[in-house]
């Protein structure tokens, strides 16, 4: 009996709010839909790891970390399930669409300034790359450098990624006209052969590794679920890789993440701190984007709707989505779906090469 007092007794106020934010993260999870594959087990994972004397936290879900996250291998793992569920046809349709997606990625360097005024460089290079909008990037780059600030990172990343509903649409609309939303661009079906679908990713992991080694794993992991879809003799390993692979990695991500979400190392003003350059990497993502399409308006015949620029984020699908609803608001007739989405996965790769080029800048 004075053993239970004792365990009652041994929580701190610190423990409970994490506990809270543990059960806030499954609240979001559940009644919001917010990334619930991937909040939920990272809720739960953070009421355990904050338990007094929990033996969670140096048992199975400090094995989980040691095994999955501190080698990079489960965010590599999930990265062959995203591969195998992303269509390259829009983006190989029209390939100018690749330049949307690095345009993108500019709050990511814009943030790396920010976040060093405050942080030591490895951290600073880490809490930048949330801007990358890819959580398994953000995760293994974090990961890689050492960063002491990987779970809330990985909130971080995750959240906003969640949110990009509530985020990008008004960004977009500050930044563009109705009738610039109003823009039609028709899409123009081109047919993609299997021969291109099966070399694309192929060489897209040369050129890449090529220019940057640091990305090799990032994009190499990205591009080999890729080619398990478009090589049309291994669909129930596509199937699986997009399901029960994905799935389950995302799981035990979930869960192994939370190894870093003890109120020790959560309950800090740089937590908060790391939240609001999070959330100012995205906006400048958003901004990036929709400032460059219209930047190329000022050359082009053929005028771009900047709202497709939005979506060059690694936010998939969701980002494309939000961009083509946005244009069916603004004109019932305006389907941009193809546009944005090709724009969509064009983030997909260029946030891991940003993720590439952190790592070269930065790692020791």
């Amino acid at each position: 009996m004075d053993i239970l007092y004792q365990n009652l007794l041994a929580f701190t106020w610190q423990d409970l709010v994490m506990i809270l934010i543990g059960c806030l993260l499954i609240y979001l999870a559940i009644a919001k839909e917010m990334e619930p594959s991937l909040l939920l087990p990272m809720g739960f994972g953070t009421i355990l790891v904050n338990i007094p004397f929990s033996d969670a936290l140096v048992g199975p879900i400090k094995e989980l970390y040691e095994a999955g996250i501190a080698n990079e291998l489960f965010p590599l793992l999930l990265f062959i399930g995203i591969g195998a569920m992303i269509d390259f046809g829009p983006l190989l349709s029209n390939p100018k669409l690749m330049l949307f997606g690095a345009a993108a990625q500019f709050g990511i360097f814009f943030t790396l300034c920010m976040a060093s005024i405050f942080f030591p460089e490895i951290d600073a290079a880490s809490i930048a790359i949330i801007g990358a909008a890819d959580g398994p990037t953000s995760i293994a780059v974090a990961n890689t450098l050492g960063s002491k600030y990987v779970g809330a990172i990985t909130v971080a990343a995750y959240s906003y990624m969640a949110l990009v509903p509530i985020i990008q649409p008004p960004v977009i609309k500050l930044l563009t006209t109705k009738k610039e939303r109003m823009i039609r661009m028709p899409y123009e079906q081109k047919s993609v052969s299997k021969l291109t679908r099966i070399m694309f990713p192929i060489i897209i992991t040369v050129v890449a590794s090529a220019i940057v080694p640091q990305a090799t794993a990032l994009i190499g992991f990205l591009m080999f679920g890729n080619l398990i879809r478009e090589c049309g003799v291994l669909d129930s390993l596509s199937e699986t890789a997009q399901k029960v692979l994905a799935n389950l990695i995302t799981i035990f991500l979930g869960i192994s993440v939370a190894f870093n979400m003890t109120s020790e190392q959560f309950l800090k003003f740089d937590t908060l701190l790391i939240l609001a350059l999070g959330l100012i990497a995205f906006i400048v993502d958003t901004a990036g984007g929709v400032l460059f399409a219209k930047l190329l308006n000022l050359f082009s015949k053929k005028k771009i709707n900047p709202m497709i620029g939005a979506a060059g984020i690694s936010a998939f699908p969701m980002s494309g989505r939000i961009v083509h609803k946005m244009g069916l608001e603004a004109d019932p007739q305006n389907f941009l779906l193809m546009h944005s989405i090709g724009v969509n996965v064009s983030g997909q790769i260029a946030s891991v090469i940003a993720g590439g080029i952190i790592l070269n800048l930065f790692s020791k």
